[in-house]
């Protein structure tokens, strides 16, 4: 059996492990990504994370292929630089990730996009497994997402594709951060959520106590809350409606959601299967299944040992 250690890098924290070919993770832990401090400090943390698991590998006698990276932002086409475009990490621009990987760790590097990488692990490993073609949709406070063709990630012209996130939804729509208009996440996003329900519950002079997050929104939306459940119910429709655009387009075998409150239960994926049912084509459709991810947090990490695997 041989391994690859996989890295998930966030805004917060770096989550790392060492997968085998069949998409178990060992060793398992994360370190903080000090992505606010500076790009230097972000490195540092990564060789910490990856030396980590290479020697608990080396004291099991395990061997390691090599290491994959998932990363916020543009990667480019040679999957070792990072262009830019990861707005929660200062300074990360037209870094060579890879060969700084690989001259402290003496190891293969591969690197991509963490949303990608994410689609990746759940088609190999996760709710995708078994297909060729996938649509992957993470929700949380941005929407970020993948696209499987015939088993391999679809990254578009010099891999500068697949933002599903920034869809134009709404033709006249409201300013999203990325500066366009009336994108899919500005309207589907946790993010999105929270900002509507926190805007209307200080209009209503509403108080909570907890803070206003997706968790208590769905807490809320689960007891009945008439705030929570026009909230939740606005969410669902620009969501199901994305979707229906992704089936129309890709005809995947699955649409595969994770991340955030999509964690929240079954009744999540059934609301959105209600609004998507109403917008796809069904000549587009044929089987295509909407499922909930399975790997949760450790998708991106699998994922990205994948592409060493």
């Amino acid at each position: 059996m041989e391994y690859a250690i996989g890295i998930d890098l966030g805004g917060t924290s770096i989550k790392y492990a060492l997968v085998d070919e069949a998409g178990n993770s060992f060793f398992e832990g994360k370190l903080p990504s000090f992505a606010s401090v500076s790009a230097a400090e972000v490195m540092a943390r990564l060789v910490e994370a990856a030396s980590i698991v290479k020697h608990e590998a080396g004291r099991r006698n395990r061997n390691i292929r090599g290491i994959g990276l998932g990363t916020p932002g543009i990667v480019d086409e040679s999957n070792r630089i990072v262009l830019g475009g990861a707005e929660n990490i200062v300074g990360w621009e037209n870094i060579d990730v890879a060969s700084v990987l690989e001259e402290a760790l003496k190891l293969p590097v591969v690197v991509g996009n963490d949303a990608n990488l994410m689609g990746l692990g759940e088609t190999k490993f996760g709710a995708g497994r078994g297909c060729s073609h996938v649509v992957f949709l993470t929700v949380g406070t941005g929407i970020g997402g993948a696209v499987i063709i015939d088993g391999k990630l679809f990254g578009g012209y010099a891999n500068r594709g697949t933002e599903l996130g920034h869809v134009p939804l709404i033709a006249t729509g409201e300013r999203c951060a990325c500066g366009a208009v009336g994108c899919l996440e500005h309207y589907a996003s946790t993010a999105a959520l929270v900002r509507r329900f926190s805007t209307l519950a200080e209009e209503r002079g509403l108080e909570f106590d907890a803070e206003i997050d997706g968790e208590l929104i769905i807490r809320l939306y689960r007891e009945a809350f008439p705030l929570a459940v026009d909230c939740m119910n606005e969410h669902f429709y620009y969501l199901g409606r994305g979707v229906a655009g992704f089936i129309n387009i890709f005809s995947p075998q699955r649409v595969v959601i994770g991340g955030g409150v999509a964690e929240a239960g079954s009744f999540y994926v059934e609301k959105i299967k209600e609004v998507a049912g109403g917008h796809v084509i069904m000549d587009c459709a044929l089987n295509t299944q909407i499922v909930a991810a399975e790997l949760g947090n450790r998708a991106g990490l699998i994922g990205a040992a994948s592409l060493i695997l």
